[in-house]
């Protein structure tokens, strides 16, 4: 049978209050073998903590997103993620944090400020890393360089830049994170990345509820649809599916020091 680790989920976001724990539930059956939930900010995080006491195949991240910083500025804040990594076993790793300068009211210098010090908890807590980095390239690169990210590992998840980005980032150590968009007919450019990166650099994820992949583009992701995306990366990287879904196991079982 099939085991497929699924590296990069929400499923504490509302979009599976209907259904999450049937969903979840047949998961196992599905050849999911292991899920890690990626907290996004306090409460979500705290979220992604009871999914793992509840669910033994799921791990957890715990950390808050660039869009969520405003609220490390509370004091006492960043001790809530010290906390929930320090006396959950569960948890993998330090995430998502990192850079999102989509959005014209982007706080980018408290975006960075708050990168580095929760990277400097992972460091402390001798865990890796979960990046998100979304229209920031440069800057998250030269963040990783000067706080010597290799040091602390971890992956850049829904990886979205081209190959000269993902060198660098390969070149730290990091693991690259694929998903639906390598489906998209738009998605040429990651597609070039999967050709060029290593194979035990490449880990599976779907940032489920987001980026469905092609037939399911636009409704709502889950780890089922993980074999449309891996089949693409098998096809581009001319092997067998079940060998790119035994490879990309050990590499997560690795990024996550499992």
């Amino acid at each position: 049978m099939i085991k497929i680790f699924e590296t990069h989920a929400h499923y504490d976001d509302d979009a599976f209050d209907e259904d999450r724990y049937s969903l979840l539930s047949s998961l196992r059956e599905n050849g999911i073998d292991k899920a890690v939930n990626i907290g996004a900010n306090l409460s979500t995080s705290k979220a992604t903590v009871e999914l793992t006491k509840k669910y033994d195949f799921m791990y957890g991240v715990v950390g808050v997103h660039p869009s969520d910083i405003r609220e490390l500025e509370t004091e006492g804040a960043i001790d809530v993620i010290e906390k929930l990594a320090v006396e959950n076993s569960k948890v993998v790793a330090i995430g998502e944090i990192g850079l999102d300068y989509h959005y014209d009211d982007a706080d980018e210098a408290l975006q960075k400020k708050w990168f580095i010090n929760q990277m400097e908890l992972a460091r402390k807590l001798k865990l890796p890393i979960v990046v998100h980095s979304r229209d920031g390239a440069k800057d998250t690169m030269d963040i990783m360089t000067a706080e010597n990210a290799q040091d602390i590992g971890g992956v850049v998840h829904c990886f979205s830049y081209g190959k000269e980005v993902a060198k660098t980032f390969l070149d730290m150590g990091f693991y690259l994170g694929v998903g639906g968009v390598v489906t998209f007919k738009n998605g040429k450019k990651l597609k070039d990345v999967v050709e060029y990166a290593p194979l035990d650099r490449i880990v599976l994820e779907t940032d489920c509820p987001y980026l469905a992949p092609e037939p399911f583009r636009g409704r709502r992701n889950s780890s089922l649809y993980i074999p449309y995306g891996a089949q693409v990366i098998a096809d581009i990287k001319g092997i067998d599916v079940e060998e790119l879904y035994q490879i990309t196991y050990n590499n997560a079982m690795k990024l996550y020091r499992l």
